[in-house]
């Protein structure tokens, strides 16, 4: 099993070098991944959590960590499209790649948060089929030469996006969400599975969908990523046995706090006990 740390930059914590450390001490403790979280406006439920308090920039606070980390994965957890354009992601994401060494997994989703779409002018019923085209563009833009694409959203013919990721052919996609659509999106445009607080049980139930969704697009490989996000208070011994069993690859977690002394004690806490 893999370990990922969540860092919390969706918490409050005012100072972002304080978030940054935990990333690195995650390092150094030995977990294999460190994860940052994203959303745009202090809206809905994240103002209900935070009021007037930061919520740090993902991809900022994420190159602010390659520059400060060698080994550990770098993931997104999760990009929520339809804020983005994947024209201008590629670009951010694959320049990110190279600094970094290729050390960036994308997760990515659809969102949740009815008042932050509205608020940013995004329809939020058609979110689904913009982030279908959103993957295949987004993937067309690392892979080809010159890319064209006709769609309801997106319409392009002969674009060249550069510089292309350091990855071959790209950097990881992982799909976050366990509804039938999300592991739809998952077995079909992407590179993995990135659920959020499904247990051993949910994953086995949901693994039978996403298997047949990946037989039929003949894309069996994207089984070996299955990566679920939960508390790090649910990570034991006997759990990591049993999301083990049930086909998953990496627990990424988290401490939904803002007290950086506290996280870090617990940190060093999971590394002494599980690593």
């Amino acid at each position: 099993m893999r370990y990922g740390f969540v860092v919390p930059n969706n918490f409050g914590v005012p100072d972002p070098h304080d978030v940054v450390r935990l990333g690195v001490r995650a390092e150094e403790l030995g977990f294999d991944s460190v994860w940052v979280n994203h959303h745009v406006l202090n809206v809905g439920y994240v103002r209900d959590r935070l009021g007037q308090r930061p919520y740090h920039d993902a991809l900022v606070i994420l190159t602010w960590l390659a520059a400060q980390t060698s080994r550990v994965t770098l993931g997104t957890s999760v990009l929520v499209m339809p804020y983005l354009h994947p024209m201008v992601l590629a670009k951010e994401l694959a320049t990110l790649d190279h600094l970094c060494g290729g050390r960036l997994v994308i997760g990515v989703g659809v969102g949740s948060l009815p008042e932050e779409n509205a608020a940013l002018g995004v329809p939020y019923d058609s979110r689904g089929a913009y982030c279908n085209e959103f993957l295949e563009v987004l993937r067309l833009l690392w892979t080809e030469e010159r890319a064209s694409f006709t769609g309801e959203f997106f319409t392009f013919d002969d674009l060249i996006s550069s510089p292309k990721p350091l990855q071959k052919p790209h950097p990881l996609i992982v799909v976050g969400g366990n509804r039938p659509p999300a592991l739809r999106r998952a077995a079909r445009l992407g590179d993995g599975w990135h659920p959020m607080n499904v247990s051993p049980d949910g994953v086995r139930r949901r693994l039978d969908t996403l298997r047949a969704e990946a037989s039929q697009a003949q894309r069996d490989h994207v089984l070996a990523t299955v990566q679920v996000r939960l508390d790090m208070g649910r990570v034991t011994l006997e759990s990591v046995g049993e999301y083990t069993d049930a086909g998953v690859s990496e627990l990424v977690m988290s401490l939904n706090m803002a007290d950086v002394t506290e996280i870090d004690n617990a940190l060093e806490a999971f590394a002494t006990a599980m690593f």
